[in-house]
């Protein structure tokens, strides 16, 4: 399990190269919640989510025969931004495999960013391609199975303990699991009451369904969001969030899509459906626990265009 000395150690190693993003009240997302409600805008991080926290924290800790031999990814969008813009700014070269569904401009600012992208026809096919390229001598950079990289997101945690007021329940999306991993971590030590709860998109269930089965296991995917599309979670994502998070709670594509208009009108923020979806996800917290919750959103990405996300609503019908 990542400790807390862990992650306050990553924190002052990446300071120099990532951002202290805003911890703020949103007056808008309380009155539309009806609860108080306190944002981490992780979407005005560089590269436009959490993932370079962990990309940057994993480059530095490289060998320099690891850096001589570059990097290897995959990556739904986000973590292939992050490695491909922090490697070409410590110069180690990067590759990066992505399916097809991942965003258009997740593949351009990858490439434009010197990064060699590879496409395959799913994520399954991206994972094992990533496995094909480790073999011939390219260094891993996992987005979640790696206690560098969880402890690197475990910063946001740190932060969040740090800048917020007083909390009763914090939410954060899950992909493969490395942001609420760390996270958890990181409030469990510095926040012991607050709970934390994992939100999912329906068909990109891998931590819910990991845990209904008690460890980890292949999922079928289907959700749009690619950020969160993780084939299966890791051990080590899996034994934290079974042991730290209270529930992992799954919405809908539609609610999530809704959640990034609603993020929009109600916080003024640009804001991916990998982070939409902790709105639909709120309200649920705010059934079960009642009166009294003072809530905490890590808003983990905004790099979804304009055209992803009036897209989606025209497909959802939503205005």
């Amino acid at each position: 399990m990542i400790g807390i000395s862990e992650i306050e150690a990553v924190a002052e190693r990446i300071a120099g190269h990532v951002v202290r993003t805003p911890t703020v009240d949103s007056p808008g997302l309380s009155a539309l919640l009806g609860a108080p409600v306190t944002a981490k805008l992780e979407l005005l991080q560089r590269t436009g989510s959490f993932k370079a926290r962990g990309a940057t924290a994993k480059l530095l800790s490289l060998t320099e025969a690891e850096r001589a031999a570059g990097v290897v990814a995959v990556s739904g969008g986000n973590h292939g931004i992050a490695l491909a813009v922090m490697a070409a700014a410590l110069d180690v070269k990067a590759t990066v495999v992505m399916p097809r569904s991942a965003p258009a401009k997740a593949v351009e600012i990858a490439e434009a960013s010197g990064a060699s992208v590879r496409l395959t026809d799913d994520m399954d096919g991206a994972f094992a391609h990533m496995t094909r390229l480790q073999q011939e001598g390219l260094t891993l950079v996992h987005p979640f199975d790696d206690p560098v990289v969880i402890a690197g997101q475990g910063t946001v945690g740190l932060e969040f303990a740090a800048d917020a007021g007083e909390l009763t329940d914090v939410l954060v999306s899950i992909g493969g699991g490395g942001l609420i991993a760390g996270v958890a971590a990181a409030l469990r030590a510095c926040r012991p009451g607050v709970r934390v709860w994992g939100v999912e998109t329906e068909g990109a269930q891998a931590m819910s369904e990991a845990l209904a089965a008690g460890g980890p296991l292949p999922v079928a995917l289907s959700s749009i969001v690619s950020t969160l599309s993780a084939p299966s979670v890791s051990q080590l994502t899996y034994d934290h969030v079974s042991a730290q998070v209270t529930e992992v709670l799954v919405v809908p594509d539609r609610e999530a899509v809704q959640g990034s208009l609603d993020l929009a009108d109600h916080a003024k923020v640009w804001a991916e459906p990998a982070a939409g979806c902790l709105l639909p996800a709120a309200r649920q917290v705010l059934e079960r626990v009642g009166d009294g919750a003072r809530l905490g959103l890590v808003v983990c990405g905004g790099n979804a265009t304009t055209g992803d996300v009036f897209a989606w609503s025209r497909r959802f019908g939503l205005r």
